[in-house]
């Protein structure tokens, strides 16, 4: 298999991180009764294996039971799936005309369960249930993606390299950006950036707003050209090694606006308060309500209602740049060392602007950390 040459002072997911991770879901299956776990074409595939496949209607993926690792594999995939990074494992093909879930099936004690990855099509549950029995199918999900949530030191160096890449874009956006400019034009700046930075594929998006387009949390289509006076956003992110940087800078130019000032204060004040919230064992929910208690105090929502925050405080990150643990209303999920989260609790002016300061942080056995500094102020990143 193909070991490209590592770029960055950082280092990559060692082989044998992968093996303690399965050492740990296999421990997991037998605390949850499961004989075998199957895991998709997903990034759980990646954490647990090393090998990158994106969906497609052949299934193709890994099945871990307690002494095996082997990978399901179109038949004419299996040349290219031998070149690419993966744990040893034994690889098992069917061919065009035979069943995949058949194979998968035939892997498992008769009297076992399965659990299948919960980024699976609904389309390939149902050929499981088919050939298995829904009795005997298990949702892996949060089996998974409770191991996940807990980063490893590793994981933190990673997610903390890109977003000191990221950092460094933003500010390198806000010394250029001027009157003029189109958004697509800071967006390619920030893509060839982000390249030039050995990032994965360059940026895995890039928001850029202008003026009213700013109370838009994901942005609005089309072209926009930055006006004098307008407030900036700016939301983006790369990946390194498969770990995403997601970092959103919100600003103006000049300091002639006491309106968005007054709004950016109100927003810096409720991302600390997210950030004092976040203490080992509180539960995540409790932070999103520091947040909009915050802008209550301020005359702002209360709970979903405009002026005011209208989605979640944040959400986890990893390999996926939306993951567990989600800071949201109801989630009583304890925080753990080894989570990551993002810290954005946007305030929305409809059809005015919107003020969103994004930075993420991470749980460590003396509490939180920020990966990046929050802004200073209105006018820097």
């Amino acid at each position: 298999m193909s070991h490209p040459v590592w770029p960055h002072p950082v280092a990559a997911i060692t082989q044998e991180e992968r093996h303690a991770r399965l050492s740990q879901l296999r421990q997991s299956m037998q605390a949850h009764g499961v004989a075998a776990t199957f895991l998709g074409p997903s990034e759980s595939l990646r954490y647990f294996t090393g090998l990158v496949w994106h969906l497609s209607e052949r299934l193709l993926g890994a099945i871990v039971t307690d002494e095996n690792l082997t990978y399901i594999v179109p038949g004419f995939e299996c040349s290219r799936v031998e070149t690419l990074p993966h744990l040893p494992g034994d690889i098992l093909s069917w061919e065009e005309e035979e069943s995949s879930v058949a194979l998968v099936s035939r892997l498992v004690d008769p009297a076992g369960r399965l659990a299948l990855d919960d980024t699976l099509p609904l389309s390939f549950y149902h050929a499981f249930s088919e050939q298995m029995g829904t009795g005997r199918l298990v949702d892996g999900g949060p089996m998974l993606r409770a191991q996940r949530a807990i980063k490893s030191p590793a994981e933190i160096a990673l997610i903390q390299y890109a977003m000191n890449i990221t950092l460094n874009i933003h500010r390198k956006v806000r010394d250029t950006i001027s009157p003029g400019i189109a958004a697509s034009e800071v967006a390619r700046f920030i893509d060839q950036q982000h390249r030039s930075a050995a990032a994965d594929n360059g940026s895995t998006f890039c928001i850029v707003s202008f003026g009213p387009a700013t109370s838009l949390p994901h942005g609005a289509d089309g072209e926009q050209i930055l006006k004098a006076g307008d407030v900036i956003l700016v939301d983006t992110g790369c990946r390194i090694d498969g770990y995403h940087s997601d970092l959103t800078r919100t600003y103006m130019l000049d300091d002639g606006d006491k309106e968005f000032q007054r709004a950016w204060a109100i927003e810096r004040e409720g991302q600390l308060a997210v950030f004092e919230a976040a203490r080992l064992g509180a539960p995540c929910d409790s932070l999103d309500a520091a947040a909009r208690n915050t802008f209550a105090r301020h005359g702002l929502g209360p709970d979903y209602r405009l002026p005011g925050l209208p989605h979640r405080a944040g959400h986890g990150l990893g390999l996926e740049i939306h993951e567990a643990p989600y800071i949201v209303r109801g989630n009583r999920t304890p925080l753990s060392a080894g989570m990551c989260f993002s810290n954005e609790p946007m305030i929305v002016f409809p059809g005015t602007f919107g003020v969103r300061l994004e930075d993420h942080i991470y749980m460590a056995e003396d509490g939180p950390h920020w990966f990046t500094r929050p802004s200073a102020s209105a006018f820097t990143v």
